[in-house]
């Protein structure tokens, strides 16, 4: 019976908390651009353009990417249907090594996704916050993808959101525009100033793939500095240090 069945699922996942399909926009906090750098990925966002941000760390990169995305996503007029979020897990060549399933083990890289989240929506008596993230991967409202298993995939209706695609080859970032399908666009975040890649034609991989989204008039590149630091003073003041110190 439909009752003895959902009686099932809830004893073998007590903690997940299943939304009904009724989350839309005005459920989102009014998040706005703090810097003039976020300012113009607003302004490009709005003109559906295809992104590059790259830049300082705790520049809000993904977060406001991320929100942005679900803030179609949930909309009323909402063309896409869900934010696939993608990153190497390869480059920290831990994986391998970390105990559990497969999924287990991708679930320790969606940590910030999660954090995130939690920030951008209010709070309902009726919603654990806890388990937002997981509710919204339950809908398909998000999923997360490993550039391992990307390939032979069709992303449709998507808004891809590629996460530290400075420390991706040129063959996972072929691999991952390839994939884009009908009414779909994509925001790479990353610094490509930085990579966890140590092979020279590993870490050249960004620049050749730079190279080719420089010429695409789909594509709005947009460069974070020291100035568009929000994370916090301590992480403005290390980075402006470690810039005099020349490293």
């Amino acid at each position: 019976m439909p009752g003895q069945r959902k009686s099932q699922r809830s004893r073998r996942k007590p903690m997940q908390v299943q939304l009904k399909k009724v989350l839309n926009a005005d459920q989102l906090v009014n998040i706005k651009a703090l810097t003039k750098n976020q300012d113009l990925v607003v302004k490009a966002w709005e003109q559906d353009m295809n992104l590059i941000l790259h830049g300082a760390a705790g520049t809000g990169k993904t977060f406001l990417s991320l929100y942005l995305a679900l803030k179609d996503v949930l909309g009323s007029k909402a063309i896409y249907d869900r934010v696939c979020i993608i990153r190497s897990l390869l480059p920290t060549r831990e994986i391998g090594f970390l105990p559990g399933t497969l999924e287990e083990k991708m679930a320790v890289y969606e940590t910030p996704y999660k954090t995130m989240v939690k920030e951008m929506f209010t709070s309902w008596e009726e919603l654990a916050m806890d388990n937002l993230y997981e509710s919204l991967k339950a809908q398909d409202i998000i999923s997360f993808w490993s550039t391992s298993y990307i390939r032979g995939t069709t992303l449709d209706n998507s808004i891809i959101l590629v996460d530290e695609f400075s420390n991706m080859t040129f063959h996972e970032l072929d691999s991952i525009i390839t994939r884009v399908g009908q009414d779909s666009k994509i925001v790479f975040c990353g610094d490509i100033s930085q990579s966890d890649l140590v092979k020279l034609n590993e870490k050249t991989g960004i620049q050749d793939f730079m190279g080719i989204i420089k010429t695409m008039p789909e594509f709005k590149t947009i460069e974070f500095g020291i100035e568009d630091i929000v994370r916090s003073g301590l992480v403005y003041s290390y980075l402006v240090n470690k810039l005099k110190a020349g490293l």
